[in-house]
């Protein structure tokens, strides 16, 4: 073993930025409110407290963008032919250059870069993304960075890796998300996105394997417990106003009535070739294809200080929850346990429950994955998730509002970016940043839930406000 001083000595011999950090003793920690004590080792679920305090200190959406947004350069647009949309590297520079200038951080100070992207190779020839993060600034040059991939939880999974390395002793985390993915023709798009799915088993369901896959939900769950068009049509209509209200929303320009969404109808068919699905999933049920990138920055305590700021000025992770079932094999059609897992291992480690919780972020990939979700939370017993919706308790000025920004249906899903978008829109909540969106109480407590496939990973996180 060596000696106090020859630890030390090694510790600030080690080869890269933030070497000595990791061998530091802890900083005191800074003044904040009490909160409820983490559960010991022999709690039911199993923890994933941190070792260190982790918070986010800001971070920028870029404009989600797609079909049915005025900017979104297509064959029917005036200015198609003239300009070209936002490419990968333009939409990952911007949402950047946007966390930099929010958080007024110096680039140099940031010790490590983590990016969430699930399938750049094919939709735009591009991968080693984290080389790509590098090259987003000069002052990152020669910094370790990381691209992370687990389908649509991507994001989440980056953010647990920065949390990961704030724990190991680094202080400034980047943290981004980004996807582009209207470069190909819906059909090749759903085959792309196929990939996130058992594909040798799987694919054959239909040319848009995931739509297929959550109307087998959608007709399993309503076999069991009842539902209609109408229930999903209330969490279409609260997507889509709650992106009205959201300018960066991809559907920001897009109304969705009741009326339009209860039924399927030439302007919301039943899109799906599978026979057995084709009656159960409408256009309205499905979230957007979308182009954009969202980054945030994770700071430890430390790191809080070097920005110059406070404890007032962030949101703390307080609690993360990350699981995983196997690729292989189908669950019960009828619930996320994945989910429920992740989002409950989240919520132990934060020493909170449901009831807690002010405001939530889910993954509504299809509408029925909203309600499942309430239900696998807990906002909601089992069967009654369509209910919950139906009451006005999700919506923007309910008891728990969800996806206030419009969520995947309504703001839009790069899946890369989702689960750093989650997040950080909590950030921005709490701390009154949403404009004409924001939910008009004090905020406290929030979760996320990401989900990559069809309930196969999903990262969550407990976040709480210090104000």
């Amino acid at each position: 073993m060596l000696p106090q001083n020859g630890v030390e000595a090694l510790c600030q011999a080690l080869p890269f930025r933030g070497g000595a950090s990791l061998c530091r003793q802890p900083e005191p920690a800074l003044a904040s409110p009490s909160v409820k004590p983490v559960p010991t080792e022999d709690s039911e679920e199993f923890s994933m407290a941190l070792a260190r305090r982790a918070f986010i200190a800001g971070g920028a959406h870029t404009q989600y963008l797609g079909k049915g947004h005025p900017d979104f350069i297509w064959k029917r647009h005036p200015d198609f032919g003239k300009r070209e949309n936002p490419t990968l590297e333009d939409t990952l520079q911007e949402a950047v250059d946007g966390c930099l200038a929010d958080t007024g951080v110096n680039p140099a100070d940031i010790d490590r870069l983590y990016i969430g992207n699930f399938v750049g190779e094919l939709f735009v020839n591009q991968g080693h993304l984290g080389s790509a993060l590098a090259g987003t600034h000069p002052d990152f040059a020669f910094k370790p960075a990381a691209r992370l991939e687990g389908a649509c939880a991507s994001g989440g999974l980056a953010l647990l890796a920065g949390l990961d390395a704030i724990a190991a002793g680094a202080d400034l985390v980047l943290v981004a998300g980004v996807e582009i993915q209207t470069t190909a023709s819906a059909r090749t798009g759903g085959d792309y996105l196929a990939r996130a799915s058992h594909y040798r088993r799987q694919r054959s369901l239909d040319d848009f394997t995931f739509p297929a896959m959550f109307a087998r939900r959608i007709k399993a769950y309503g076999e069991r417990y009842g539902l209609t068009d109408e229930d999903l049509a209330h969490f279409a209509v609260k997507a889509y106003a709650n992106a009205n209200l959201n300018p960066l929303a991809h559907m920001h320009s897009k109304t969705c009535t009741f009326e339009h969404a209860k039924s399927a109808h030439d302007r919301n068919p039943n899109f799906l070739g599978n026979e057995e699905f084709r009656p159960y999933l409408k256009v309205t049920d499905c979230s957007q294809v979308s182009d954009g990138a969202s980054v945030l920055l994770l700071a430890s305590e430390a790191g809080i200080a070097k920005l110059g700021r406070t404890l007032s000025d962030t949101v703390e992770i307080a609690g993360r929850g990350h699981a995983v079932d196997s690729l292989y094999t189908d669950g019960d059609m009828t619930e996320l346990t994945t989910v429920r897992h992740a989002t409950h291992q989240a919520m132990v480690d934060a020493g909170i429950s449901v009831g807690d919780l002010d405001i939530a972020e889910v993954h509504d990939c299809f509408t029925i994955a909203e309600l499942m979700s309430y239900e696998a939370i807990g906002l909601a017993d089992k069967g009654q998730g369509a209910a919950l919706a139906a009451s006005g308790a999700t919506a923007l000025d309910g008891k728990v509002p969800v996806n206030t920004g419009g969520g995947l249906i309504g703001f839009g899903h790069p899946v890369g970016a989702t689960g750093v978008k989650q997040p950080l829109e909590l950030f921005r909540q709490m701390k009154g940043r949403c404009g004409d969106y924001q939910v008009g109480r004090p905020l406290t407590w929030g979760l996320t839930s990401n989900m990559g496939g069809d309930d196969k990973t999903v990262v969550s996180f407990a976040v709480r406000n210090h104000q």
